[in-house]
């Protein structure tokens, strides 16, 4: 524990002394935007020394994150709760989210979101896909200087886990940067080593006279975990009874130690429009433009293991065998883009994906269906899925009175997959503080490709539903008020038709695909505030679902919550701002899903439930300058309150555990 301490002063000194002056509240600098006139920083060799000692670092503001879709923020180095929030592997709120023992592994989620709005199936290994960065977790940036972020957190076991970004606009129309993330972690219990890479290269730029600009990304990640099936039934007895000899939980049995799993990808990402009419003054105030969107991506998932195990019924080859996934997916989208003062704005889309999902060989499987040794029928699972699905769409955009108006709509017209998604929204700002808003959407889209074909050496894992299946139809209504002083209430009621999930099949009691033809009603209401006394924070979350129609089909907890109880103030002389106090997550017991390894996937179970098990965790947080530091004991009443929490059935949640780490920003 001093050793921790120890650490955390030094970074402290370092971050004090050790940083270039905070950054000033100074005008914006103003830049011109040619390449070849004399106020050009690539021109700058001929500037005198004068100029670079009058030089004033520009404000934090000036240095902007730009979206995919052209929102904009400014990089933000304040210390606040919803940083405590992201510090986290996935560096995000995992509010609704189950995190399992070991860092980089998989989630269970706690709550569920009906507005996914993709007209084609979703992805393969699901689990896997939690840190998988998609293409709107890649941002692009306009800075007057370069900016570095390092962020830093300690693991379990022999491990850590690293963040480290870099960009710089090489000219004020020219930005690049270049980020890697990478984990290991061994983990607490046998066969749980955790071993991840997320490295990302992104560009922006801009023409002289701004009728061209282009975004483009190319990914490489690989997420790998070994697998170890989750505790037998006598690791779960020795887990529960509290017994100190089993603190190590390494000396509690698993159900195998020679299994991993890999979802790696690759994507390169283009989007890039050109302005074919400006808008440039007062007298012309429409605009138009073509743009184009070119997304490529190539996954592969694999589970392999040395032995064959019973947990997941008979196998083709008993030792060292290899499943292997491929999902090859290429999206073209050519869109016109008109702006009018008056009419808004409107969008027309045309898109083409192509789509080559699947595996190396047909299986020809016999069945033996009363047990005499012939089999009277033959099942073919054939080995892809290969089509091109072409939609077309549209979107409108406006601010008509006070209402902001927003919609889109898009519906496929050729391939294999039929589907349609339409989206409206509008949001009224009743006055500074207060903004309500109300969306409706309409889904339909076919099952994922992990329930439209799978392919293992375990023979019950072999399935073909592409022709069986239905498209899953979804309509969810969301209400929303946002407002600082009253509350953030949010609530969705949304409606599922042929909703496909994973089960375990009552004849074997093995883990299938299934889908069903009653609809499922879900109900979400979310609300949170943050009460502020001096130099006292209560921040609080909590969340009702409610779930009716198909029994057993969709399980979620009827309440979940969080809140914080935390205290600032700033040190010696302003340097230092403190942050520390204690969280608390909470769910209500109901049957939590369980865990599949060989898919990746989580899937149904109705025979035990998990939950009423409180996990509470004290931290303490600083910043100086730029720097931000953590120090968190995670789950620190896990020794006082029972050993009763679990992740999934079989997978315990995290022990008490003391992590530090710290987010640096280097503005150059």
């Amino acid at each position: 524990m001093n050793k921790i301490f120890g650490f955390i002063f030094c970074l402290a000194q370092v971050a004090v002394f050790g940083q270039t002056s905070p950054i000033q509240q100074t005008p914006t600098l103003q830049r011109s935007e040619g390449l070849g006139d004399n106020n050009d920083p690539l021109n700058a060799r001929d500037a005198k020394s004068t100029n670079i000692k009058e030089f004033e670092r520009p404000p934090v503001e000036d240095y902007k994150i730009i979206s995919v879709k052209r929102d904009t923020l400014y990089v933000d180095t304040t210390l606040t709760i919803e940083k405590d929030y992201k510090f986290n592997y996935l560096r995000k709120d995992r509010y609704g989210l189950l995190p399992f023992a070991n860092t980089g592994q998989t989630n269970n989620t706690l709550i569920h979101h009906f507005n996914n709005r993709r007209t084609t199936p979703g992805y393969i290994a699901n689990a896997r896909h939690f840190a998988y960065q998609e293409v709107e977790d890649i941002k692009y940036h306009y800075l007057p200087t370069p900016l570095t972020e390092l962020f830093y957190k300690s693991a379990f076991e022999q491990g850590q886990q690293l963040d480290a970004f870099f960009t710089l606009n090489i000219h004020p129309r020219l930005n690049m940067s270049i980020a890697y993330k990478g984990v290991r972690s061994l983990g607490k219990y046998q066969n749980a080593l955790t071993s991840s890479g997320n490295f990302r290269f992104a560009g922006s730029y801009n023409t002289k006279n701004k009728r061209y600009y282009i975004k483009a990304h190319w990914v490489a990640q690989d997420l790998s975990n070994q697998e170890n099936g989750g505790l037998t039934t006598l690791g779960i007895e020795q887990f529960n009874s509290g017994d100190e000899d089993f603190d190590d939980r390494s000396r509690l049995p698993v159900n195998f130690e020679d299994a991993e799993n890999i979802l790696d990808g690759t994507r390169v990402y283009v989007n890039h429009h050109y302005n074919i009419i400006q808008k440039q003054d007062s007298l012309k105030d429409y605009s138009l433009r073509v743009g184009h969107i070119f997304n490529s991506e190539n996954k592969f998932y694999r589970y392999s293991q040395d032995a064959a195990n019973d947990l997941f019924g008979e196998a083709f080859r008993q030792t060292d065998f290899s499943d292997r996934t491929d999902h090859e997916e290429t999206f073209n989208e050519l869109n016109l883009v008109y702006e009018d003062k008056k009419l808004g704005q409107l969008k027309f889309q045309a898109n083409a994906t192509y789509f080559n999902y699947g595996y190396d060989a047909v299986l020809i499987q016999g069945i033996d269906q009363d047990g005499d040794g012939i089999d009277e029928q033959t099942v073919r699972v054939p080995n892809r899925i290969q089509t091109t699905t072409i939609a077309v769409g549209g979107g409108y955009k406006n601010k008509i009175g006070g209402f902001d108006i927003l919609g889109d709509a898009q519906v496929n017209v050729s391939g294999d997959f039929d589907g349609y998604n339409i989206y409206g929204e509008a949001g009224y700002a009743i006055d500074k503080d207060k903004r309500f808003s109300a969306s409706i959407l309409s889904n339909a889209r076919p099952a994922g490709f992990n329930h439209l074909l799978f392919q293992s050496n375990y023979i019950n894992y072999n399935w073909s539903n592409q022709e069986a299946y239905a498209t899953v139809k979804t309509n969810t209504l969301t209400a929303q008020l946002d407002s600082k002083k009253w509350v953030n209430l949010k609530a969705s009621a949304a409606t599922i038709k042929d909703y496909a999930y994973f089960a375990l099949d009552p004849v074997d009691s093995l883990v299938n695909s299934f889908q069903t033809s009653e609809s499922i009603n879900h109900l979400q209401v979310t609300a949170s505030k943050n009460i502020k006394y001096k130099k006292f924070n209560l921040d609080l979350t909590a969340t009702y679902q409610n779930v009716s129609g198909a029994e057993g089909v969709l399980n979620v907890p009827d309440f979940v919550g969080r809140g914080s109880l935390y205290f600032t103030d700033r040190l010696f002389k302003k340097a230092l701002f403190l942050q520390t106090g204690f969280t608390a997550n909470y769910f209500t017991k109901y049957n939590l899903n369980a865990y599949d390894p060989i898919l990746a996937e989580f899937y149904v179970q109705n025979s035990q439930e998990f939950g009423n098990f409180p996990l509470l965790d004290f931290f303490i947080n600083m910043k100086v300058r730029q720097t931000r530091i953590f120090l968190k004991a995670e789950h620190f009443n896990s020794s006082f309150t029972g050993n009763d929490f679990y992740s999934a059935p079989g997978y315990p949640y995290r022990d008490f555990n003391i992590r530090f780490g710290i987010v640096w920003n280097f503005f150059l």
